[in-house]
């Protein structure tokens, strides 16, 4: 890991993408059952990035959604009746459906840690445990870069 913190720059960040992408082709031969809901406000980005990369992979466009679980984290240093929590999204009915949830740190970079009994299924970048700094994933389309770094 470099000394300034970078975990992924964009094209490492791409490749993982793709790696994800063919994990979720590979585990689910029936690829246009999947939806894909991304956990905002990062996880959108990624979903629809995943969705493209699948479409490629396969000709099937796959269906993104979102939801907001902000008020249900447990790091967010504001007062909870101050948080702003928007809709979720869902395009079609799940029943029967494949449904990925996409996030930022949870499937695109994990610590290992876990304060509940969930696991990622799909891992773009595993972290070592004894890593205690912050990871932070930055997307192009809020940020203005891709990249993920430890602080």
């Amino acid at each position: 890991m470099p000394d300034d913190g970078l975990l992924l720059d964009a094209e490492h960040m791409q490749r993982a993408l793709a790696r994800l992408a063919h994990e979720i082709v590979e585990r689910h031969r029936e690829v246009g059952a999947v939806v894909l809901v991304g956990i905002r406000s990062r996880g959108v980005h990624l979903a629809h990035r995943l969705a493209t990369k699948i479409a490629e992979l396969t000709s099937q466009q796959l269906q993104v959604g979102s939801i907001d679980i902000t008020a249900y984290r447990d790091d967010v240093e504001q007062p909870r009746e101050r948080i702003e929590v928007t809709a979720t999204d869902v395009p079609l009915p799940i029943d029967d459906r494949v449904v990925v949830l996409v996030d930022d740190v949870a499937a695109l970079i994990d610590r290992g840690d876990r304060e509940v009994p969930i696991k990622a299924d799909f891992v773009g970048q595993n972290v070592g445990r004894g890593e205690r700094r912050r990871v932070h994933v930055r997307v192009r389309e809020l940020d203005g870069a891709d990249e993920v770094r430890l602080q």
